[in-house]
């Protein structure tokens, strides 16, 4: 198994976090303010099949494989469809939640969020149609360590859970349209 180590993600003090939050939060305000329309954003990945079951996907300048495990027919080069959904919702999280605490005016000192999601096969499978394709449900644990009281902290989550665009795909239906296009 090959994991990013720590050297790969630039080191950064939490005043230099807090500026750049701080700036971020400051330009998109302005920006929307004075033009609506640029808060619509539109983001395009693509992706092509490889080995048995695996995917190649490339998302800007980023490229990165997703696969399944052998148990599912793949070459277990890389984390699953479902595993990468889960990495998006923690990730999603934590940048919600240092960008609420700076604007709540709370101090994180470190973050960590762990998630389980817990999916039935047979509908995969095609072996029972009457269950959810899907997680039947995920639990998240959030760690979060700093000088502030427990009630200062729910009063963040209750922003995040308000706010996190990754967390509103998980939580409500989102349309999506489907086109076969054959050559």
């Amino acid at each position: 198994m090959t994991l990013l180590s720590a050297t790969e993600i630039p080191s950064i003090t939490a005043d230099e976090r807090a500026e750049r939050l701080v700036e971020a939060g400051t330009a998109w305000g302005e920006r929307i303010a004075s033009d609506a329309s640029t808060a619509q954003l539109t983001y395009r990945v693509s992706g092509s099949g490889s080995g048995s079951v695996a995917s190649e996907i490339v998302a800007g300048r980023h490229r990165f494989l997703v696969d399944e495990p052998g148990s599912l027919a793949g070459d277990d080069v890389a984390a699953s469809p479902v595993e990468y959904a889960l990495g998006a919702l923690i990730s999603c999280q934590i940048v919600v939640y240092r960008l609420y605490a700076q604007g709540l005016g709370l101090r994180i000192d470190d973050i960590s969020i762990d998630a389980e999601g817990d999916l039935d096969a047979r509908r995969l499978f095609g072996i029972d149609e009457s269950v959810r394709p899907g997680f039947g449900a995920v639990r998240l644990t959030v760690r979060i360590t700093g000088p502030e009281p427990e009630e200062r902290y729910q009063e963040l989550r209750s922003a995040v859970d308000a706010h996190c665009p990754v967390l509103d795909l998980f939580a409500n239906p989102t349309p999506v349209s489907v086109e076969i296009v054959t050559a």
